[in-house]
C-alpha cells in the first residue's frame, strides 16, 4: 500500500490588511487588548470581488507548480471551507471549472478549523486505496463575509485566506504516519452561524437581528480547545510511534496564540519547533494549518525526513490532528 504525502503547497491571501488600530474605530476595543487575548495584530480581509473559488484557484495553481502536476492529472479536489461562494453548487465545482481539471471529482468539505486536516484524511485513504493518485486539498475561508463589526468577541479573530496542497504517492517512510477525527455536536452552538440554512432560512427578520453573524462561546470553546487538541495530538504520536521531542515541527492551528502555547506546554514541545502567524493573519479556520505549512516549506523550514505534527479544532465541535515525515 502506497504512502500519501504533499508533493506541493500554495497560498494566496488578500492585499487590504485590517489592523488593530482599524478595528479601534468600529467598535470598542483596542491593540493592547486584542494582543493580550488573542495575540493577532493584523488580519486580510477580501475586496469585493474575491470569492473563495477565485482565491483557491490562485493557491492551487501555486501548489500545483511546485508539485509539477498539471490540473487535467488530478483525481480529485477538495475543498474545505464553511464560506462557500454560494449554497449550490460546492465551492470545489467552480475550482474544478476554473483550474481546467476536467474528468476530476470535486466536492465541499465542511468541518471549520478542523477541514483541512479532515481533508488530508480524506484524501490520504483515496490515494492508499488506490481510488485516486493525485489530490488537491484547499483549505479556504472569507470569514469576514460573517463578522459583525459590532461584536469584539467575533471580529478581532477572523481573517481570510486561502491555501492548497497537493498530495500523491510517496515511497515510504515519507508521507502521513497517522491520522485522527472527531466530533462532538454536543457543543455545536458554542461556535455557530445561527441562520442561513434549513432550520432557520434567510429572512428579512433574520437579516435584522444578526443572525447571519458568526456566534461564538469564547470561554466555553478554550477549556475544551485545549483538551482536545493535546488529546489528538498524543493519540496520532502514539500511534505513528513518536515521541514530541522527536518532533521537527508542530503547526497547531493558528485560533488564539494563547491555545497555542497550553497545548506545546501540555505536550512538551520546545517553543522553537512550534510555527505561528497569527499575529500576521489572524484565524483564516480551515486555511490556517496550509497557510503555516505553505510558509514553512517555502522559507526552507522543512526538510526532507522531518517529523511534523499537525493539530485543529473547530466549529462543530471538530478536533483533529496528522502526524507525517516530509
Amino acid at each position: 500500500m502506497p504512502s500519501a504525502g504533499i508533493l506541493g503547497t500554495g497560498t494566496a491571501l488578500p492585499e487590504k490588511i485590517i489592523t488593530n488600530h482599524d478595528l479601534e474605530k468600529l467598535v470598542e476595543t483596542s491593540d493592547q487588548w486584542i494582543m493580550d487575548r488573542t495575540g493577532i495584530r493584523e488580519r486580510r480581509q477580501a475586496g469585493p470581488l474575491e470569492t473563495t473559488s477565485s482565491l483557491s484557484v490562485l493557491a492551487a495553481r501555486k501548489a500545483l507548480d511546485m508539485a509539477g502536476i498539471k490540473p487535467e492529472q488530478l483525481d480529485l479536489i477538495i475543498c474545505s471551507t464553511i464560506s462557500p461562494d454560494m449554497p449550490l453548487p460546492s465551492t470545489g465545482a467552480f475550482i474544478q471549472r476554473d483550474l481546467g481539471a476536467r474528468g476530476c471529482c470535486a466536492f465541499d468539505l465542511a468541518a471549520a478549523c478542523s477541514g483541512f486536516l479532515f481533508g488530508l484524511t480524506v484524501a490520504d485513504t483515496f490515494i492508499k486505496t488506490g481510488k485516486a493518485h493525485y489530490v488537491l486539498v484547499v483549505g479556504a475561508e472569507l470569514l469576514s463575509r460573517y463578522l459583525d463589526y459590532k461584536d469584539r468577541a467575533t471580529c478581532v479573530i477572523f481573517g481570510d485566506g486561502v491555501a492548497a496542497a497537493v498530495l500523491g504517492p510517496v515511497d515510504p517512510p515519507s508521507g502521513i504516519l497517522a491520522e485522527e477525527m472527531h466530533t462532538e455536536g454536543a457543543f455545536a452552538e458554542h461556535l455557530f452561524i445561527p441562520a442561513g440554512g434549513t432550520a432557520k432560512p434567510a429572512s428579512c427578520d433574520t437579516v435584522k437581528a444578526g443572525e447571519h453573524f458568526i456566534k461564538m462561546r469564547g470561554n466555553e470553546l478554550f477549556k475544551v480547545a485545549v483538551r482536545s487538541m493535546e488529546e489528538v495530538s498524543r493519540q496520532v504520536l502514539k500511534e505513528g510511534g513518536v515521541r514530541p521531542e522527536e518532533l521537527n515541527l508542530f503547526i497547531p492551528h493558528q485560533a488564539n496564540q494563547r491555545i497555542t502555547e497550553a497545548v506545546r506546554e501540555r505536550l512538551g514541545v520546545a517553543p522553537e519547533k512550534v510555527y505561528s502567524n497569527i499575529s500576521r493573519v489572524g484565524n483564516t479556520s480551515s486555511a490556517s494549518i496550509p497557510i503555516c505549512l505553505d510558509e514553512c516549506v517555502r522559507a526552507g523550514r522543512i526538510k526532507r525526513g522531518d517529523l511534523i505534527l499537525m493539530t485543529a479544532f473547530g466549529a462543530g465541535v471538530t478536533w483533529g490532528a496528522i502526524l507525517m515525515r516530509w
